[in-house]
């Protein structure tokens, strides 16, 4: 398993992905006319280190994006400027961007996600009306909402709202899923969630 972060590997013809997710953060932080220090705080990153993602220079976990992208009222996709292959990571979890697509009423992100067991990688909530489905390829995962989780083996999938704390753990051996997250649009609609103030 790659180390946690972003899979620093640029694209031909195309800078870093961290410069770029660094680059999406300050576009949406400063078009929704937000200090850096309001959505530090609400997405429970400390200032210094967004100010070292916002420049590309932090190489931000999978749980440090997915908290940044839930403040920013945004899509995980639309930080990772949707690059199909995009590669980001935390203990125990790596997600890879397959595909995503804009439907008339929400965005569809599809993931491969790379499971190790010993780790859980748990995820906070990704707003209202967020689901998410997993399709278990190999091995065998527990994931779900906080309490009601699962064991899902290899053919098998689980379908669960993702508007509130949630989790996938590899049981006792590796394992691999597509994970399909819809987010309606009238989500995306409502605004930046948890931050306020005015742009530095």
């Amino acid at each position: 398993m790659p180390p946690t972060g972003l899979d620093p590997t640029p694209p031909a013809g195309g800078g870093g992905l961290a410069v770029e997710v660094g680059l999406r953060a300050r576009q949406a932080r400063t078009a929704r006319g937000l200090s850096l220090g309001a959505v530090a705080a609400a997405a429970g990153i400390g200032k210094g280190s967004l100010s070292e993602i916002e420049n590309g220079m932090r190489n931000p976990t999978l749980s440090t994006l997915y908290a940044l992208a839930h403040t920013l009222d945004m899509p995980l996709s639309a930080l990772l400027a949707e690059r199909a292959g995009a590669q980001v990571a935390s203990p125990g979890i790596v997600a890879r961007l397959l595909d995503v697509r804009e439907d008339a009423d929400a965005t569809v992100e599809v993931f491969a996600l790379a499971l190790t067991p010993g780790a859980i990688h748990r995820s906070d909530a990704h707003g209202s009306g967020v689901m998410e489905q997993i399709i278990v390829t190999a091995g065998c995962v527990r994931a779900g909402t906080a309490g009601e989780e699962r064991a899902v083996s290899q053919g098998e999938m689980h379908v669960f709202p993702a508007d509130g704390p949630h989790s996938y753990e590899a049981i006792d051996a590796p394992a691999h899923a597509v994970n399909i997250i819809r987010t309606p649009r009238s989500h995306r609609a409502s605004g930046p969630r948890g931050a306020t103030g005015s742009p530095t």
